[in-house]
């Protein structure tokens, strides 16, 4: 039986929803290989035991040391959000130590978690998406013309966080200055992108070395101004209907482009891509590399609908680590 370490936790803000996934995940797992929950948040990185005793991991190695037994992983299931597991510092260390991942690789996944670089690079192959500018901490700002190239609304966010954190819509001039403030608590880099108005839709990705799938398409009606944390995590905030109630076409278009997406990328394992879809057309949003694994989760709704147990799933991004 294989041992696998799922990582979990991270430095961002995205650190609960992390070690939730990371559980979710856990459990399913456990039926099939030896499972461990390794914590990583700054240099602490160490493993819980049933009796709540704390197991440093020896990051000469990763390994842990359990009643006098090393134990050595197989590989490791990145269930991390944000830093350093979805941007591409945790995939260079495991190259250094020649351990394998269920993820992207370290430089795919930096590219991705960089929406404004992402963009940039998607643009080159004809992919449609709003219009942004990227400003960075100590710019000197001019609100008239930031908007001038955004419009009304538009939004601000971290150009390197996920879950909505630090995302503001912005209806008016005035209220600009004080959201780029909220999205650099977040990140040095600070995204604003004309709003689009249309219908979100997310659809995940999975490949492994013999097959492709592209799952259903979600589609997300928030409760909320948009899709944001509570709405993403607070049950009834938002109903995500899986599959979207859209014409064939459309749903056949962005699955197309999601795999195209995924392919000229180069991702590894599952991701989820997600679009705001105007009449017919699908205009790219942003690539989760990590995407969430809870219940509220749409990964797993969408393998659901598709008729795909999440253990096939998880195990399908664990298996392909060794072929």
């Amino acid at each position: 039986m294989k041992t696998i370490a799922i990582a979990a936790g991270g430095d961002s803000s995205e650190f609960e929803i992390s070690v939730k996934s990371a559980g979710e995940v856990g459990k399913i797992l456990s039926a099939r290989y030896m499972v461990y929950i390794i914590i990583i948040r700054g240099t602490s990185w160490y493993w819980e035991d049933q009796k709540g005793r704390y197991h440093n991991i020896d990051k000469n190695y990763f390994t842990l040391t359990h009643n006098d037994q090393r134990i050595k992983f197989d590989g490791v299931f990145i269930a991390i959000h944000g830093t350093p597991g979805e941007n591409g510092l945790l995939q260079g260390y495991f190259d250094m130590m020649g351990i394998p991942y269920t993820s992207c690789d370290a430089f795919c996944s930096a590219l991705t978690f960089n929406k404004q670089a992402c963009k940039l690079f998607l643009k080159e192959y004809g992919i449609i998406m709003a219009n942004a500018v990227l400003i960075r901490k100590g710019d000197t700002l001019d609100t008239a013309n930031l908007i001038s190239q955004t419009g009304l609304p538009c939004f601000v966010k971290p150009n390197d966080s996920g879950s909505s954190f630090g995302v503001t819509k912005v209806k008016k001039k005035e209220e600009l200055l004080s959201a780029i403030d909220i999205a650099f608590k977040e990140s040095n880099e600070v995204l604003i992108e004309a709003f689009m108005n249309g219908r979100e839709v997310a659809c995940g990705v999975v490949k492994t070395k013999s097959k492709t799938i592209v799952l259903p398409v979600t589609e997300i009606i928030s409760k909320n101004e948009f899709f944001d944390y509570e709405a993403k995590y607070t049950p009834g905030r938002s109903d995500e209907i899986t599959p979207a109630d859209m014409p064939l076409a459309v749903t056949n278009e962005v699955q197309r482009i999601s795999e195209f997406i995924y392919n000229l990328l180069g991702c590894k394992g599952i991701v989820r891509v997600d679009f705001i879809v105007i009449g017919e057309k699908p205009y790219f949003i942003e690539i989760n590399t990590i995407p969430g694994m809870t219940e509220e989760s749409l990964v797993p709704k969408e393998a659901a609908a598709a008729g795909i147990s999440l253990e096939e799933l998880y195990s399908m991004a664990v298996e392909n680590m060794f072929v």
